[in-house]
């Protein structure tokens, strides 16, 4: 069989589109609650009050409800403990870091006409962060599933010729061809074979069926994911009021996604008919992506007390780029001696941008403000998740991927109450808040439930916010997606901290 070698710089090889899957595309749609400490401290309950720099974010008319030019940061302490079981094994494992959580400003232009009913325009910049992906877990127990299974199950239709080296080819050398004509699967049945985790059935060139050199039994496994990085949101934002009563507007929304992950599997076992014994498998990914989308709002005065919102936001338009690396190790045993193979092609698979769609949003707001003494607020949103879509549409694994979206994936409703209580300079600020599993099977992601509690004190040119919420979601997640069946399950419990400084210009 003929192979055609491509040009390598600096370690680097272009690969096929088939790393992508469903869960990457809802890990950039969801939206968790993040912003100023008052926002935080109401439970983002503020889609009909405005006059928040996070505010703007959910309802673009707000920012015409502020009656004075305003700036303020927003720093935050971001804790996620993880609780995982895992084949009758439990462990925990915490992270905690800071973070500048929301950053802007607003300014005011009061019109100069006493008789026209266009009473001011705003104009506001923000960013606001919507994700957190920090996070460290570590999953421990014994499996009667080696991971081994992994990569035989990735081999077999793969002719031995793809995964044979030949005189004077590298291990970096296949790897790389692999990656630029057959993908990621050929990738990882190439590293199992050159691990001796399988054998084939026929020693030919075209032969495609393996058999495994793991026996049965119990298999000790330590599973450990980390990650980092962020989704943040840049808006720009036009509004206006018009009357006494209703107030107008539009975000300009800028998005950015960095992640990183890295997971590695340590695998021994003892098991007489077994050949192999110890297997270390590291995934490293690297993910940057830019998006576009629109926000639609208004805010209704229905009187002094009553107060409406209702904003759309479009869908967004993301275009992606993403790197992966790999490494894997095994022990062996051969004429009563142990043998260590390691197969580390320093290479990284940069693979073609792609274009993702995350789904727009309707929102639904209503307060009822109790003069100067507080407020209640609540906010209702919906999201139809299975209208999430990778394109180019003509890719075949895109194509898989968008019906597993369609398949397994729906509407989800979620509900923010919010309130507030005024003692003189100082606020008591407390709320609730409920979003609804994107998946059909709720056993895969639960529901997402929180609180959040805060205080203020205003000092007339500045303000000083302090907020704490807590929410916790449980979920099902499999080691290696679909082609291998091994999963844990995890209670997420997320605590944030947040103080915000507000400076009135």
């Amino acid at each position: 069989m003929k192979r055609k070698y491509f040009l390598l710089i600096a370690l680097i090889s272009f690969s096929f589109l088939k790393a992508q899957n469903s869960t990457d595309a809802l890990r950039y749609s969801i939206e968790n609650i993040h912003g100023t400490a008052r926002f935080n401290a109401l439970s983002g309950a503020f889609g009909a009050l405005g006059g928040d720099l996070s505010a703007i974010g959910i309802n673009p008319a707000g920012s015409s409800v502020f009656l004075q030019n305003t700036v303020a940061v927003t720093l935050s302490v971001h804790n996620q403990q993880n609780d995982i079981f895992y084949f009758n094994s439990s462990t925990s494992q915490g992270y905690t870091d800071i973070d500048v959580n929301n950053a802007g400003g607003v300014w005011v232009l009061d019109m100069y006409d006493e008789n026209s009913n266009w009473k001011k325009i705003a104009l506001a910049i923000n960013y606001n962060s919507n994700s957190n992906f920090d996070n460290e877990l570590n999953a421990i127990g014994n499996s009667n599933n080696t991971i081994g299974d992994y990569f035989l199950t990735q081999a077999q239709g793969v002719a031995l010729d793809f995964l044979e080296l030949r005189n004077g080819e590298s291990i970096s050398d296949l790897y790389a061809y692999l990656g630029e004509t057959q993908g990621v699967a050929s990738q990882n049945a190439f590293l199992g074979y050159q691990g001796y985790l399988f054998d084939p059935v026929e020693n030919t060139s075209d032969n495609t069926a393996y058999t495994s050199n793991l026996g049965t039994g119990s298999y000790s496994q330590d599973y450990k994911l980390l990650s980092r990085g962020f989704k943040g949101k840049y808006s720009f934002n036009l509004s206006t009021q018009y009357t006494d009563r209703l107030f107008f507007g539009i975000n300009f929304n800028g998005h950015t996604i960095d992640y990183r992950q890295g997971t590695f599997l340590s695998e021994r076992n003892s098991n007489s008919n077994s050949k192999i014994k110890r297997i270390d498998f590291e995934n490293n990914l690297s993910v940057l992506g830019n998006g576009f989308s629109m926000q639609l709002g208004a805010i209704v005065k229905v009187d002094d007390k009553i107060r409406l919102g209702i904003t759309y936001d479009t869908p967004t338009w993301y275009t992606i780029s993403e790197e992966t690396s790999q490494f894997l190790e095994t022990d062996r045993i051969e004429n009563n001696e142990t043998i260590t193979t390691t197969i580390n092609p320093l290479i990284i698979n940069v693979f073609n941008d792609y274009k993702l769609t995350t789904p727009g949003k309707i929102a639904g707001s209503a307060a009822y403000i109790f003069g100067k003494k507080g407020l209640i607020s609540l906010d209702y949103s919906f999201k139809d998740f299975s209208s999430i879509t990778f394109k180019p549409l003509s890719n075949s694994h895109f194509q898989s991927q968008n019906e597993i979206i369609a398949n397994s994936l729906k509407g989800s409703s979620s509900l923010k109450i919010g309130g507030e209580y005024r003692i003189q300079q100082f606020s008591l600020r407390g709320g609730v808040n409920y979003a609804e599993s994107p998946y059909k099977d709720k056993n895969i992601l639960g529901d997402h439930r929180g609180f959040s509690l805060g205080l203020g004190y205003n000092m007339g040119n500045y303000a000083l916010d302090f907020s704490y919420n807590r929410g916790e979601q449980k979920s099902t997640q499999l080691l290696y997606g679909s082609n291998y069946s091994n999963s844990y399950f995890l209670t997420t419990t997320t605590n944030n901290f947040l103080i915000t400084l507000g400076f009135n210009l």
